[in-house]
């Protein structure tokens, strides 16, 4: 479902290597990523319901901590306004790009991520299911897949 929305919004899959069959490839989005790969439900406080390999490193949690928690205690109690704000221009307009900041990690220390995607997840009827985020945790890397 994240890289089906993805592509409805930006007209292309999320980036992995082009030798990858389809099951090949979700399973490196999964588990290989060089970014992370979020997504959380459409609730009015939203819960994480997928964190890719990435994520988990970068949050420093286990999967079982992560998914369930509110997705706004991914960011610092200083920067959850600039979180929200972002958050409200992707359901106005289903995603935004370029997105630069802080989040804090399970030991609540800051990192930044950069390059980061936010878009508005589609099921199967193109109904609003939630929100899903891409995001580079090195700066020196974006773009780069090995």
């Amino acid at each position: 479902m994240l890289d089906e929305s993805y592509r409805h919004w930006t007209g292309h899959g999320l980036l992995a290597p082009s030798n990858l069959d389809e099951p090949q490839r979700l399973t490196w989005l999964h588990e290989q990523a060089p970014y992370s790969l979020l997504a959380h439900d459409g609730a009015a406080d939203p819960r994480f319901t997928y964190a890719n390999a990435c994520a988990l490193a970068c949050f420093k949690y286990p999967r079982e901590a992560f998914i369930g928690m509110p997705s706004r205690f991914s960011a610092s109690e200083l920067d959850r306004v600039a979180r929200q704000v972002l958050l409200e221009q992707v359901t106005a307009q289903g995603i935004a790009q370029g997105y630069s900041g802080w989040r804090v990690d399970a030991e609540q220390q800051p990192f930044m991520i950069y390059a980061g995607v936010v878009w508005t997840l589609l099921d199967e009827a193109h109904k609003s299911c939630g929100q899903a985020a891409l995001f580079w945790p090195d700066e020196q890397r974006i773009g780069v897949l090995a």
